[in-house]
C-alpha cells in the first residue's frame, strides 16, 4: 500500500522529541508498504534531511521512508498567531498534496488538530481512507489550561475536531480518555488505544551500594505551560528546608517558561536544581542510564491531563528501567500503584514531592526494586515492537 502519513512534527531519534512516527513509519516499510511523511520542521526535531529547501520544500529518504520536509519552521517559542498561521500553512500545503498525489490511505497524527484537515479533504473529494490519530483532545485541553479563552475560536476548533472525527474511518487514541473524548463526539467511530511506546534500551543498572545516599532525579521534556515544572522547584526548596542536600533534580529539555524557571532558581538560591540542554534521544538515554535514579513525571493540575495523555517521558523512564515519581491521577498514576514502579502523589503537594524523593534516596533497595518493576512493565505491555505490530495491522486493514 501507499501511505501518506501526516505528522507535523516528525523527528528521527537525532532529535530531541519524541519519534513514535519514525518508528511506526519503519514498521510499515518493513511490512512492505511505501511511505511518504510530510512534515514541516521542528525546533527540537531532526527529519534526517539535511541540504536547502527549494520552493519550500526538500525530500529525501530516510531509513526507508520517503520524508517531505516543508519549510515552515516551528517553535513553541512562538506567539500564538504566529503558531497558528504555521498550523494553517501545513495544512493548506498537506490539502494539495492529499488531492494530487496517488496514495491508497492517508494517516494524519495531532497535534495540531488542523493536520488531519487534508484527510477530511481526502475523503470528501477523493473517497480516500482517512485514518487520523489523537494526541491531545482539542479544544477541550487549550480550554481547561485557559490558553485560549476566545468563544469563537474555540467554537470553530470544536467543530473541527468533531468534522474530522466524523469522516475518518478509523482513530487511534493514545490514551484511555482521549478514546472517550472521541467516541463522545462520534459514538459510532472505530477508535483503539495505541499508548506511546518504550524502546528496546539497556535498563539502568542500579548500584548494589548501599551507602550511597546521593540520588539524581530528572525531568525530561518540554518546560512550558502544562508541564507545571514550579511544582517541582517548590519541592526542590522543601529539601533545602530539611537540609536534604544529597538530592539534586536536573531538567534535561527546552520551552517557553525555560528561562523564567532558571530565574527562579537563581533568585531563590535552590542549588539542588540543574538545568541541561536538550539532547537527541539516544544521547539522553545514555546520560539517564548513567546519571538518573529517578524519573519525575509532572504535569499542571489540568483534569484533562489525567486519563487524556500519554507522555514520552514515562516510556522513557520505564523503558531504562528508572522508578518513576508522578504528581497526577489518571490512567498512568494508577498503573504506577498497581505495578509498584514508582511513587504517585497528589497534585500541589510539594511535601509530599520531597518525601518522596527523600523515599528514594534513603532505601536504594525500594529503588531497585521500583525500578525492576517498572522494567518489567515496559516490556509485557508497552515493548516498540508489540505497538508496533499493532499499528501496523490496525492501519492496513482499513
Amino acid at each position: 500500500m501507499k501511505i501518506l502519513y501526516f505528522h507535523q512534527h516528525f523527528s528521527t531519534p537525532a532529535g530531541s522529541t519524541g519519534t513514535r512516527s519514525y518508528e511506526f513509519g519503519k514498521a510499515l516499510v518493513k511490512a512492505g508498504h511505501n511511505v511518504t511523511i510530510i512534515c514541516g520542521s521542528y525546533w527540537i526535531a531532526d527529519s534526517g534531511l539535511s541540504g536547502p529547501f527549494i520552493n519550500g520544500k526538500r525530500t529525501g529518504c530516510v531509513d526507508g521512508i520517503n520524508v517531505v520536509e516543508l519549510e515552515l519552521s516551528y517553535s513553541n517559542a512562538q506567539g500564538f498567531l504566529k503558531r497558528a498561521w504555521l498550523f494553517i500553512r501545513y495544512s493548506i500545503s498537506g490539502i494539495k498534496v492529499a488531492l494530487s498525489v496517488e496514495y491508497d490511505i492517508l494517516f494524519a497524527t495531532s497535534t495540531p488538530l488542523t493536520a488531519g484537515i487534508p484527510g477530511v479533504f481526502g475523503k470528501i473529494f477523493r473517497r480516500k481512507k482517512f485514518i487520523f490519530e489523537v494526541r491531545d483532545l482539542w479544544p477541550e485541553l487549550p480550554r481547561e489550561m485557559g490558553v485560549i479563552t476566545n468563544p469563537v475560536v474555540l467554537k470553530l476548533m470544536d467543530w473541527l475536531e468533531t468534522v474530522t472525527y466524523k469522516y475518518a474511518d478509523k482513530c487511534i487514541a493514545l490514551a484511555p480518555g482521549i478514546a472517550s473524548g472521541i467516541k463522545k463526539k462520534v459514538p459510532n467511530k472505530q477508535v483503539t488505544i495505541i499508548p506511546n511506546g518504550s524502546d528496546e534500551v539497556d535498563p539502568k543498572q542500579f548500584s548494589s551500594n548501599s551507602n550511597d545516599q546521593k540520588l539524581i532525579a530528572v525531568f525530561t521534556g518540554a518546560h512550558g505551560i502544562a508541564n507545571g515544572l514550579d511544582a517541582i522547584l517548590d519541592a526542590a526548596g522543601e529539601l533545602l528546608k530539611r537540609s536534604e542536600n544529597d538530592i539534586e533534580i536536573q531538567f534535561i529539555g527546552d520551552g517557553k517558561l525555560k528561562p523564567g524557571l532558571i530565574a527562579r532558581v537563581e533568585n531563590e538560591k535552590l542549588h539542588n536544581c540543574k538545568f541541561i540542554a536538550p539532547m537527541p534521544k539516544h544521547e539522553m538515554f545514555d546520560y539517564l542510564r548513567e546519571n538518573a535514579d529517578a524519573g519525575l513525571m509532572v504535569l499542571d493540575n489540568i483534569p484533562a491531563f489525567y486519563n487524556g495523555t500519554s507522555p514520552n517521558k514515562f516510556f522513557d523512564y520505564i523503558s531504562l528501567g528508572l522508578p518513576v515519581i508522578n504528581n497526577y491521577p489518571g490512567w498512568l498514576a494508577e498503573l504506577i500503584v498497581e505495578r509498584n514502579c514508582g511513587i504517585a502523589i497528589a497534585p500541589g503537594d510539594p511535601i509530599r514531592l520531597a518525601e518522596a524523593l527523600v523515599s528514594l534516596k534513603q532505601d536504594k533497595n525500594l529503588c531497585k526494586k521500583y525500578g525492576q518493576n517498572a522494567r518489567i512493565l515496559s516490556e509485557e505491555k508497552f515493548s516498540r515492537k508489540l505497538l508496533s505490530r499493532e499499528f501496523v495491522e490496525y492501519i492496513t486493514s482499513c
